[in-house]
C-alpha cells in the first residue's frame, strides 16, 4: 500500500525523521511530499528542503519525495494513486488540529489517515520553535 507523509518540512526536524522511518516499516511505499502553498513564503527554499527530505530517506528504499504546489491533499492522493495519509502528531493539540482534515479527505475522497504518536524524546520539537517564527500547531 502506498502511503504519502505531507507537510511544509520548513525544516525538517528529527520529529520528521523518526515519522518518516516509521511509516516507511509499516507501508509498501512512502511518498513524503513538501506540500506548497502559493500564498506563503517559507523560511527555506523548497530545493534544500526537498534535499534534506532525500538524506532523511537515505536507505529507506521504499521511499521517494516529492513536492506539489496548489490543489488540495486529495487531489495529490488521486493522482498518485495514494489511499492513506501519514500524520505524526505530538499530542492532543496536534490531534484536534489534524482531525476535522482527517475526515474532510476520507469524506471528498476516501482517504484514511494513519496517525503516528510522536517519541516522546522528540515531541517538544517543532518546526516553529526550530525556525523561531510565529506560533502554529504544525
Amino acid at each position: 500500500m502506498r502511503a504519502l507523509f505531507p507537510g511544509s518540512f520548513d525544516p525538517v526536524t528529527p520529529g520528521h525523521q523518526d515519522v518518516l522511518r516509521r511509516a516507511a516499516a509499516l507501508f509498501g511505499e512512502v511518498v513524503v511530499c513538501v506540500m506548497l502553498n502559493p500564498s506563503k513564503s517559507g523560511r527555506f527554499p523548497v530545493a534544500e528542503r526537498l534535499d534534506r527530505l532525500r538524506a532523511a530517506a537515505d536507505g529507506l528504499s521504499n521511499v521517494t519525495v516529492d513536492s506539489y504546489t496548489g490543489g488540495l491533499l486529495v487531489d495529490y492522493c488521486r493522482r498518485a494513486g495514494i489511499g492513506v495519509v501519514v500524520r505524526g502528531v505530538r499530542g492532543v493539540a496536534d490531534l484536534d488540529y489534524e482531525m476535522p482534515m482527517a475526515r474532510m479527505n476520507h469524506e471528498l475522497a476516501g482517504v484514511e489517515t494513519f496517525f503516528i504518536p510522536a517519541d516522546p524524546a522528540l515531541a517538544h520539537v517543532s518546526s516553529t520553535l526550530v525556525t523561531g517564527q510565529g506560533a502554529s500547531p504544525r
